[in-house]
Protein backbone atom coordinates (compact mmCIF):
# COMPACT_ATOMS: atom_id res chain seq x y z
CA UNK A 1 0.00 0.00 0.00
CA UNK A 2 1.31 3.45 -0.81
CA UNK A 3 2.34 5.47 2.11
CA UNK A 4 0.47 8.62 1.21
CA UNK A 5 -2.80 5.87 0.86
CA UNK A 6 -1.79 4.15 4.88
CA UNK A 7 -1.15 7.80 6.34
CA UNK A 8 -4.63 8.65 5.29
CA UNK A 9 -5.93 5.65 6.77
CA UNK A 10 -4.53 6.20 9.67
CA UNK A 11 -5.97 9.52 9.93
CA UNK A 12 -9.27 8.49 9.48
CA UNK A 13 -8.88 5.79 12.15
CA UNK A 14 -7.62 8.38 14.44
CA UNK A 15 -10.54 10.95 13.81
CA UNK A 16 -13.12 7.86 14.42
CA UNK A 17 -11.86 6.62 17.40
CA UNK A 18 -11.64 10.96 18.93
CA UNK A 19 -15.26 10.96 17.77
CA UNK A 20 -16.02 8.06 19.88
CA UNK A 21 -14.16 9.16 22.73
CA UNK A 22 -10.58 8.18 22.53
CA UNK A 23 -7.34 9.50 22.80
CA UNK A 24 -6.81 11.87 19.60
CA UNK A 25 -3.43 10.24 18.85
CA UNK A 26 -4.36 6.22 18.82
CA UNK A 27 -5.95 4.55 16.68
CA UNK A 28 -9.33 2.89 17.01
CA UNK A 29 -7.34 -0.74 16.49
CA UNK A 30 -5.35 0.06 19.33
CA UNK A 31 -8.36 1.23 21.48
CA UNK A 32 -9.95 -2.29 20.90
CA UNK A 33 -6.68 -4.02 21.62
CA UNK A 34 -6.19 -2.18 25.17
CA UNK A 35 -9.33 -3.19 25.72
CA UNK A 36 -9.44 -6.92 24.70
CA UNK A 37 -5.63 -7.01 27.13
CA UNK A 38 -7.90 -5.17 30.33
CA UNK A 39 -11.18 -7.08 30.12
CA UNK A 40 -13.15 -4.55 28.94
CA UNK A 41 -14.56 -5.92 26.21
CA UNK A 42 -13.42 -8.09 23.36
CA UNK A 43 -15.70 -7.76 20.54
CA UNK A 44 -14.23 -5.09 18.72
CA UNK A 45 -10.97 -6.24 18.68
CA UNK A 46 -12.24 -9.60 17.08
CA UNK A 47 -14.32 -7.78 14.76
CA UNK A 48 -11.75 -5.93 13.40
CA UNK A 49 -9.39 -9.05 12.96
CA UNK A 50 -11.73 -10.70 11.39
CA UNK A 51 -12.25 -7.50 8.93
CA UNK A 52 -8.52 -7.03 8.81
CA UNK A 53 -7.57 -10.86 7.82
CA UNK A 54 -10.09 -10.50 4.56
CA UNK A 55 -7.09 -8.22 3.41
CA UNK A 56 -3.99 -10.15 4.58
CA UNK A 57 -3.58 -8.21 7.65
CA UNK A 58 -3.74 -11.03 10.90
CA UNK A 59 -3.47 -9.70 14.64
CA UNK A 60 -4.31 -6.09 13.15
CA UNK A 61 -5.35 -4.78 16.56
CA UNK A 62 -2.31 -5.72 18.69
CA UNK A 63 0.22 -4.73 15.72
CA UNK A 64 -1.65 -1.36 15.62
CA UNK A 65 -0.87 -1.07 19.39
CA UNK A 66 2.43 -1.98 18.94
CA UNK A 67 2.77 0.81 16.44
CA UNK A 68 1.50 3.25 18.57
CA UNK A 69 3.75 2.27 21.25
CA UNK A 70 6.76 2.40 19.45
CA UNK A 71 5.97 5.32 17.07
CA UNK A 72 6.10 3.34 13.92
CA UNK A 73 3.05 5.74 12.63
CA UNK A 74 5.09 9.12 13.80
CA UNK A 75 7.10 10.67 10.88
CA UNK A 76 10.91 9.75 11.42
CA UNK A 77 12.23 13.09 12.68
CA UNK A 78 9.72 12.47 16.06
CA UNK A 79 10.97 9.20 16.74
Amino acid sequence: MPAYLHGLLVACDQLLNALLGGWPDETLSSRCWRWHVAGVRSWPCRCLDRLAALFGDREHCRQSYESERTGRQMPPELR
